[in-house]
């Protein structure tokens, strides 16, 4: 065990406490074994009637995986699909748990931290609680089966969400699935003034229309969203948009962690990932330069390559 986990078992709750505070609580390789490991011994004991999930500091639940790691791992050409693997297998045994899993989604929870939070059976929004799945900025997108919550939710608030990365409190966490309640004085909605525009601009397949449509619109919002949507990668946000329409037809939380396994294998080696990485977290200059230059120069074959198994 690692004392970025802290593990330990009381008065029948298995309790995990994500432990990098200084690093918003960042999933490691080994917090990721830890979590598994934990809930593999805890599956049959009849010790551990539920499990409670926090994170330690004053900021968050869990900002995502450390992708600078992951980022070196890549650029230095040494192994790093495990990682992903590991991660989604882990997520999977959150799904498939069998007992009451409570996760308290404190501050930032982003990324894997919704990975480790939304697939529980309690999932408890607080009134500081920030939730976003941002991954299109840093060449990559939505993962650890949280399209599932994205592809189901009410209208297309969860195209906006996916493809933008947009952050949204824990009230509309509760409204598009990601959170089952919020403890204490729960924010107004955010999303639910912006359902009309929403859902008339993000209809459809074709990533380069849906911002088209942003643009065009009246609301000053619709085109900020237009905006925000031209600085991601291109190539990551009509993968994404490709891949929420596929969950729709998904049985489970975990056909949709194997499509992103897929997906990540395609996506995490290309120069957009590190380049993303690299603007974003370690030079934080803003200022990605992607391999495509626009949204609507990303062919069609270039989007279905990255579903090849």
């Amino acid at each position: 065990m690692t004392d970025e986990l802290l593990v330990e078992v009381a008065d029948g709750v298995g309790r995990l406490t994500l432990n990098r505070p200084r690093a918003l609580n960042a999933l490691t390789a080994a917090m990721i074994a830890g979590i598994h490991a934990a809930l593999d011994a805890w599956r049959d004991d009849p010790a551990v009637e539920r499990v409670e999930l926090t994170g330690a500091g004053e900021r968050g639940l869990c900002a995502g995986a450390d992708v600078r790691a992951l980022r070196d791992a890549v650029l230095a050409e040494e192994p790093w699909l495990g990682f992903l693997a590991d991660e989604y297998a882990m997520n999977a045994a959150i799904v498939s748990f069998g007992k009451p899993y409570v996760a308290h989604q404190r501050g930032f929870t982003m990324g894997g931290g919704l990975g480790v939070s939304a697939h529980g059976t309690r999932r408890i929004a607080y009134p500081d609680s920030v939730f976003a799945m941002p991954e299109t900025i840093i060449g990559f997108i939505p993962d650890v089966g949280v399209m599932w919550y994205l592809a189901h939710a009410p209208g297309q608030l969860g195209t906006h969400l996916a493809l933008t990365g947009a952050s949204i409190n824990g009230t509309d966490a509760v409204l598009v699935g990601l959170a089952d309640e919020v403890a204490g004085e729960a924010p107004a909605s955010e999303l639910e003034g912006d359902r009309a525009w929403i859902d008339a601009c993000y209809a459809g397949d074709d990533a380069a229309a849906i911002v088209a449509r942003l643009e065009a619109h009246e609301h000053p919002r619709a085109r900020a969203a237009a905006a925000d949507l031209r600085q991601r990668c291109p190539l990551a946000v009509c993968v994404a948009l490709e891949a929420l329409r596929r969950v729709r037809s998904m049985g489970s939380v975990e056909r949709v962690l194997a499509q992103d396994l897929v997906l990540g294998r395609h996506l995490l080696g290309r120069p957009d990932f590190a380049e993303g990485v690299r603007a974003q977290l370690v030079d934080k200059d803003r200022t990605p330069r992607w391999q495509h230059a626009r949204i609507e120069d990303v062919g069609r074959a270039e989007v279905l390559a990255c579903f090849e198994a």
